[in-house]
């Protein structure tokens, strides 16, 4: 295929840090009943963007097909209802039951869970209360990206997640360590019976990674075989795949995705068969000149996007954003049409505190593939 050719990209909407709201960062789109759409996002609040600081999950709807979007007034998920600080990185899925599911990470001290929250009414976006899909472990630190669960044919749902080994530090607190492994959590169409998967993916001669395998996300390809991609610190994007719908996994190794420590998306336009992918192409290496810091924008930029019929063999990429002071990163993608597509990411620089302060949506047209 050829490289995607982008006709328009316009802003639907900045969501930029401010007083009391240190940092919004990676979110989901999806679609209402009515036909508008509602991106949920991670809205911090305090003084402090870090990972772990007091944030909810807001949103925002638009009415006028992703043109423009406006708050929605109310918090879908905040992390007072689960008695701790932070609650962050969402993803949306209508089931085939016709609900609507938010899914979300909550934050333990230490450790970790996954929710889901079902829209009991969608004309006023009211959701439930929340249901526990992926329990604490005593020694695992779980990681689910925004925008990472997956449909598969039968209409069962696969959460692909990051396992963070929980050491003990010098100083006698516990977190869990950079380096990181993956699992599969799978639950039925109508979102219950979560079980994890036993395959657990690790990097082959890990001495050599200071991060494992991290950030996954998954793909069901056309013949129904699963992909799922790693964010790495090896200068690529590492693959591996499934016959099965899941339960057993070929060993993780390099991909055709050159990328930083950062991040990436692959998501199926329905309307045309389309597969997109959009990450960070140039990763940090000996000999590439970082005119910014490294803190600023971790080597993510610039942010691109590609095509692929068959999910696999990707066109050459197309630059969307190039801002070397910048940082793109933490993608959501929704398809409106077979050349309409609704994209969110990270876009922050020094002025907004580092690259995940800062969110914008954009309406990108497509030229026909």
């Amino acid at each position: 295929m050829k490289a995607p050719e982008i006709l328009k990209f316009e802003t639907a909407a900045v969501l930029a840090p401010g007083e009391n709201n240190p940092r919004n960062s990676e979110g989901d789109f999806a679609v209402l009943n009515d036909g508008r759409i509602l991106f949920a996002y991670s809205r911090y609040h305090g003084e402090s963007g870090r990972d772990d600081a007091p944030c909810d999950i807001a949103a925002l709807v638009s009415s006028d097909g992703g043109r423009s979007f406006e708050p929605l007034g109310r918090f879908p998920a905040t992390a007072e209802e689960h008695r701790t600080l932070n609650i962050m990185s969402v993803s949306q899925k209508r089931l085939d039951t016709g609900e609507l599911c938010l899914f979300y990470l909550c934050k333990r001290g230490p450790r970790s869970e996954v929710y889901l929250k079902r829209c009991v009414d969608e004309k006023n976006v009211v959701f439930g209360e929340p249901e526990l899909i992926v329990p604490a472990h005593k020694s695992i630190y779980y990681v689910i990206n925004n925008c990472r669960v997956a449909k598969l044919d039968d209409g069962s749902l696969i959460l692909p997640l990051a396992r963070h080994k929980i050491v003990k530090r010098p100083n006698g607190s516990k977190s869990g360590e950079y380096f990181g492994t993956c699992c599969f959590y799978r639950g039925g169409p109508d979102g219950r019976d979560f079980y994890m998967e036993q395959k657990i993916l690790k990097m082959k001669n890990p001495g050599y990674s200071e991060t494992g395998l991290q950030e996954p996300g998954v793909s069901v390809l056309p013949d129904g075989r699963l992909y799922a991609y790693f964010r790495t610190d090896r200068c690529f994007q590492f693959e591996s795949f499934s016959e099965d719908g899941g339960k057993t996994w070929t060993a993780p190794s390099p991909s055709r995705f050159t990328s930083p420590d950062s991040p990436m998306l692959i998501m199926r336009n329905p309307y045309s068969g389309v597969y997109y992918s959009v990450w960070n192409p140039v990763p940090n290496y000996n000999g590439r000149i970082d005119k910014t810091k490294r803190w600023i924008n971790a080597g993510r930029t610039p942010f691109v996007i590609a095509a692929s019929e068959n999910g696999l063999d990707f066109s050459d990429f197309t630059v969307l954003e190039n801002d070397p002071d910048k940082g793109y990163c933490y993608p959501a993608m929704l398809f409106l049409s077979e050349t309409e597509l609704l994209l969110s990411y990270c876009a922050g620089g020094e002025e907004d505190g580092t690259c995940l302060s800062k969110t914008v949506i954009k309406r990108v047209t497509l030229g026909k593939e």
